[in-house]
């Protein structure tokens, strides 16, 4: 069937993702995976009209509609992943978008209804069951019917990556997990009612376990994926041990989407510096799932 179509999205135009962009698609292995098509400014008279290393709301429109369109042909075939550079979070606020990043975009354009962020490496597998909102706000957040969603989502996914039995440990919240209550109820009444629960319907999850331990235990090999409560708490990990390698995917979507780890390093945009390996990553874990689940070639690409 040859090689499988990864559409990439070039983040905000005042950021690295143009260059980025370019770096990936013409990096050897990309191009041995997988024919790659581009959507976005990345031309220099494209670029030319955004501000290199300012938010502003045309940039922030930009990296919108680079995504929507991508979206758009990965739902009709047209291309079988997307793989997509950093976009400015401030610069789509700017541009009046009600979404807070990708995740929440993605979500809506394909009408998941859960979606889960999950970081992937070599050294670390994180799953997160809150994204972008205030620390004050994770605690009433965290459900439990929210937490036994990640945890099945999790736990359905990750065959897909190599694990046909996955071992899942679901971080506290607390400190110690709360100690028993001592440092915090929800992981009591909370957490560990959702453990219970998916473990009935045969999913192998351990915890809640002390948020400080879990990942070392992760990392040496103990579980295939941490479920985490909150974005720092996973991403810190992660980031440590694999930042620049490690692959942000979306889980739950009707499409394969994939991403970097880093933002949009707005202090070195233009100077052609920006290094495309966690964007290569991205890349080629998309055409690796994509060549697990293809079928037949459907409609031509449409222009981008």
């Amino acid at each position: 069937m040859g090689r499988p179509r990864i559409g990439i999205t070039v983040g905000d135009p005042a950021g690295i993702g143009p260059e980025i962009a370019l770096k990936a698609a013409s990096d050897d292995r990309v191009r041995a995976a997988c024919e790659v098509v581009c959507y976005g400014p990345r031309t220099g008279v494209e670029l030319a009209r955004f501000r290199r290393g300012q938010v502003s709301p045309e940039a922030g429109r930009a990296a919108y509609e680079a995504v929507v369109a991508a979206v758009e042909d990965a739902r009709a075939g047209r291309i079988d992943g997307v793989a997509t550079a950093p976009i400015n979070k401030e610069a789509w606020a700017r541009a009046g978008l009600p979404w807070k990043g990708h995740t929440d975009l993605l979500a809506s354009l394909t009408g998941a209804s859960h979606v889960a962020m999950m970081f992937e490496s070599p050294q670390l597998r994180v799953v997160l069951v809150t994204v972008h909102v205030p620390l004050a706000d994770v605690p009433r957040l965290i459900t439990q019917g929210a937490v036994e969603a990640t945890l099945d989502l999790a736990a359905g996914a990750l065959p897909a990556f190599g694990c046909e039995r996955p071992r899942l440990a679901l971080a506290g919240l607390n400190p110690h997990a709360g100690e028993h209550g001592l440092m915090g109820r929800e992981d009591e009444d909370v957490l560990a009612p959702a453990v219970d629960a998916c473990r009935l319907r045969g999913v192998d999850v351990t915890g809640p376990l002390a948020a400080d331990t879990v990942f070392v235990r992760a990392a040496r090999g103990e579980f295939d994926a941490v479920v985490a409560c909150y974005h720092d708490q996973g991403l810190i990990p992660v980031k440590l041990l694999a930042f620049g390698t490690a692959v942000n995917v979306t889980l739950g979507l009707p499409i394969i989407r994939t991403s970097v780890d880093h933002g949009t390093a707005f202090d070195i945009a233009g100077c052609g510096t920006a290094d495309p390996s966690s964007l290569v990553e991205a890349v080629l874990l998309a055409s690796r799932l994509a060549n697990k689940g293809r079928g037949p070639r459907p409609l031509p690409l449409a222009p981008d």
